[in-house]
């Protein structure tokens, strides 16, 4: 019994811990414009798909995700950090998250578990390596009079904090009553060991 009875406390108090994490604001979305870069305005970068943003930059891929791996990272109360995994994922993936038309050099994602996440698409006409080195001066970026390195799209999912919540609270509910049929079965187990030596 007193097993039983320390395994909820224990529970309870990892629910609360994670409850907390999961109602703390996140960042703010949308994600701040990339530094020393141009706001896209082409057709599919604004209001035509919901969450989506880009910009033209020459900016390398180390920057880009830095700079929003520091922003994605803390909470928009405090500043608190927020645990973030990133995620790298292959270029032909931005096709069915983002558009099908999408050009890609690389893919990766933010992920705050159990919560909201950010795809930073970065498509480098330069690097591109599903273009022969031969014919990539036709993918050249040519926006506002000037040549870009690259363009960064960002497509981000946020989720509600009721929702995650209720949605967590169910699965640990369940979790604890599965543990604690485990651990009956267990004990009968170990009983009737007991019993028949």
């Amino acid at each position: 019994m007193k097993f039983e009875s320390i395994l909820k406390k224990f529970w309870a108090v990892l629910g609360i811990i994670f409850t907390i994490y999961l109602i703390l604001p996140g960042p703010k979305l949308p994600p701040p414009g990339l530094p020393d870069s141009l706001k896209s305005t082409e057709p599919g970068d604004t209001v035509q798909l919901e969450n989506v943003s880009a910009y033209f930059t020459d900016k390398e891929r180390e920057e880009v995700i830095g700079f929003y791996r520091d922003y994605f990272s803390r909470s928009s109360f405090l500043n608190l950090p927020l645990p973030t995994i990133k995620l790298n994922h292959p270029p032909e993936y931005a096709k069915q998250v983002i558009k099908d038309t999408m050009m890609t050099y690389y893919f990766e994602e933010l992920v705050h578990p159990f919560r909201e996440s950010l795809f930073i698409n970065g498509f480098d006409w330069q690097k591109d390596v599903f273009t022969p080195d031969r014919v990539k001066e036709k993918n050249k970026i040519k926006v506002g009079g000037r040549i870009w390195r690259a363009k960064v799209t960002l497509n981000w999912y946020p989720s509600s904090p009721i929702v995650r919540t209720g949605i967590f609270w169910l699965a640990w509910t369940l979790f604890l009553l599965i543990s604690q049929g485990f651990i009956k079965e267990f004990k009968m187990i170990i009983n009737e060991v007991k019993r028949k030596k």
